[in-house]
C-alpha cells in the first residue's frame, strides 16, 4: 500500500490538505474556504469552529482523491500571529480567532510604546510592538472570557493540535511561539517579564516543542482513524523556507501574495536593530535555526487594483503593458494600509509621485510592478546591513512568483539571482518534510535537500534599476512625511 504524510496548510482564506509521498511527490490535494469577518473598521476575525471544519473538509476532499493511501502522520502549517482562546475542559471556543491582519490592539500597542517598552520587547522577542503580533490580542481575548473559566490560549497550530487530539494535548512549536511576542528567543522559554507586561496568564499558554516533534495522536477526528501521530507543526512562512531546502546561513525566500514575507536564515540569534524582525525559523532536536524576516503589508494586491484603474482585463495584461514602458516615469508607493518592513509606518499612505503630462499608461503600470521589487530591495538592504553572512540562494514562491517579468524585476533590483519555484504548496511540503524527520522517512536535512524540485534561476541583467530606485526613494519620502498623524490607527 502507498504511504504518505497528510500535510495541513491552514491559511487566512482557506485550508489545504496535501498527501505527500515518501519520495516527496504530491499524491492528492484538497481545499476549503474559511471565511473572514470584519465586525468593525480595522478589525479582522474568524470563527475557530469554522476554521476546524474547513480543515476537515479539505482532508475529506484530499482523501477522496487518493482513498488507498495510508497516512503515516500529520503535518501542520498554519497562518501566523492569529490567536484564539478556548475552554480547557470542554474545548469550546471562548472567543474568535483574532487575525494577524487585525488592528484592534493598536491603542494598547501605542500605550506600550509610549511607556518605553519597545526596546526591551524587541531585544527579547526580535519583534516590534505592532498590532500584527499576538501579545496585546491575547490580552484582549482574555479580558472577555467569563470569570472563573479555565482557559487555553494559543496560535492556530495549538488550536489544531487540540482539535486533532480531542483536547489531549496543549502545545505549539517554537516557530509559532517566536511570533507571539511572549517568547524569549534566546532563552527559548515563555518570558515571565513579557507575560506580565502584556497581561497574559502564563498558565494558559501551550507547551513549546520542536517543530519536528510528536504532538500526540489523532482521536475522534472525522475521516481519520485514531492513533495517527501529529509529527510536525510550523508557521506557514517558515515551512515554505524549509520546503525550499534553504538550510545554509544566508539562504532565503520571498513569498509573494497579497503582501510578502521575506526570510533569510542566520547562524545564531541576532537581535534586530532596525526595520526587520528576528524569529525562530524552526527547531529540530532542541536546536533552533534563527532567521531575519521582513513583512510587506501590500505587495501583489496592488496589481489587480491598478489593472482595474487602467481598464485592463487582468494582471497579465498589466505586466505586459509595464514591460513596454520607456525609461523614466513616476514612483508609486502601495501604502494602502501603511507600510510594513523596513519602515513600520502606519501613517504612510499610497501615492503616485512625479506624474507629468508626458506620463504614459505603461509608465504608470511599470511604477506599480516596480513597487513590488523595490519593497523587497529595501527589506534586503536592512537585512544585509545587520547580517553576518552574505545573501545566499534566494527562492521565490507564491502565485505572483510565476510571473517571469515581475521576478526579473526583483532580480535586477537586488542584483541577485532569483530562483523561481514551481511549488504552490511550498508551506505544506515544508511541514511534510518536517514531519518526515520525526517519523524517520528522511534521515536528515541533506536527504530533504536532495529531493527533486522544479526551479528556474533568473540571474540579474543590466538595467536602469538604480535610476528607478531614486524615483522610488523620493516617493517613499513623500508617502511617509506628508501623511497626517490624524490618519493613524
Amino acid at each position: 500500500m502507498t504511504t504518505a504524510i497528510l500535510a495541513i496548510d491552514q491559511g487566512t482564506t482557506n485550508s489545504k490538505a496535501v498527501l505527500v509521498s515518501t519520495s516527496g511527490e504530491i499524491l492528492a490535494r484538497g481545499s476549503s474556504p474559511v471565511g473572514i469577518e470584519h465586525p468593525r473598521p480595522g478589525w479582522v476575525e474568524q470563527s475557530p469552529q469554522r476554521l476546524w471544519e474547513s480543515v476537515l473538509e479539505a482532508i475529506a476532499t484530499c482523501r477522496a482523491a487518493a482513498p488507498a493511501v495510508e497516512v503515516l502522520g500529520i503535518a501542520i502549517s498554519n497562518q501566523r500571529e492569529s490567536v484564539t482562546v478556548w475552554d480547557a475542559v470542554t474545548g469550546e471556543p471562548l472567543g474568535p480567532v483574532v487575525s494577524w491582519q487585525c488592528r484592534r490592539s493598536a491603542p494598547a500597542c501605542a500605550e506600550l510604546i509610549a511607556a518605553g517598552h519597545a526596546p526591551q520587547v524587541q531585544a527579547l522577542t526580535g519583534l516590534p510592538i505592532d498590532p500584527m503580533f499576538p501579545g496585546p490580542k491575547m490580552k484582549w481575548l482574555l479580558d472577555r472570557v467569563p470569570s472563573g473559566s479555565k482557559v487555553r490560549l494559543g496560535t492556530i497550530d495549538a488550536w489544531l493540535i487540540h482539535c486533532f487530539t480531542d483536547g489531549a494535548v496543549h502545545a505549539c512549536d517554537a516557530a509559532n511561539a517566536a511570533r507571539s511576542q511572549l517568547y524569549d528567543l534566546n532563552a527559548q522559554v515563555w518570558s515571565d517579564e513579557l507575560c506580565a507586561l502584556f497581561g497574559v496568564a502564563k498558565s494558559a499558554l501551550p507547551e513549546v516543542r520542536d517543530s519536528a516533534s510528536h504532538f500526540g495522536v489523532t482521536k475522534n477526528v472525522p475521516g481519520l482513524p485514531d492513533g495517527i501521530p501529529i509529527a510536525s507543526a510550523i508557521g506557514d512562512s517558515h515551512a515554505a523556507l524549509f520546503g525550499h531546502g534553504a538550510f545554509n546561513p544566508g539562504d532565503g525566500k520571498v513569498t509573494f501574495g497579497t503582501g510578502s514575507s521575506i526570510m533569510t536564515t542566520l547562524p545564531r540569534f541576532i537581535a534586530p536593530e532596525q526595520g526587520i524582525t528576528t524569529t525562530i525559523a524552526w527547531s529540530i532536536d532542541g536546536q533552533p535555526t534563527y532567521a531575519f524576516e521582513g513583512n510587506i503589508l501590500v505587495s501583489a494586491a496592488s496589481l489587480p487594483w491598478m489593472a482595474d484603474m487602467l481598464g485592463l482585463p487582468d494582471v497579465q495584461a498589466l505586466t505586459e503593458l509595464a514591460a513596454t514602458a520607456p525609461p523614466g516615469g513616476p514612483g508609486f508607493v502601495p501604502a494602502f494600509v501603511g507600510l510594513g518592513a523596513p519602515y513600520w509606518n502606519s501613517d504612510a499612505r499610497a501615492l503616485f509621485s512625479g506624474i507629468t503630462f508626458n506620463t504614459s499608461r505603461a509608465q504608470m503600470a511599470r511604477a506599480v510592478t516596480d513597487s513590488i521589487a523595490f519593497q523587497v530591495h529595501d527589506v534586503f538592504k536592512a537585512m544585509s546591513s545587520q547580517s553576518p553572512t552574505r545573501l545566499g540562494r534566494l527562492y521565490a514562491d507564491g502565485g505572483p512568483s510565476k510571473n517571469t517579468f515581475l521576478m526579473q524585476c526583483v532580480a535586477d533590483t537586488l542584483d541577485h539571482t532569483i530562483i523561481q519555484c514551481d511549488a504552490p504548496e511550498a508551506s505544506a511540503l515544508g511541514a511534510a518534510y518536517m514531519a518526515g524527520l520525526t517519523l524517520g522517512v528522511w534521515r536528515d536535512l541533506a536527504a530533504i535537500a536532495a529531493l527533486p524540485r522544479t526551479v528556474n534561476a533568473l540571474p540579474p541583467r543590466t538595467s536602469d534599476a538604480a535610476d528607478r530606485l531614486l524615483v522610488w526613494q523620493d516617493a517613499i519620502y513623500r508617502s511617509t512625511v506628508s501623511a497626517p498623524s490624524s490618519m493613524s490607527e
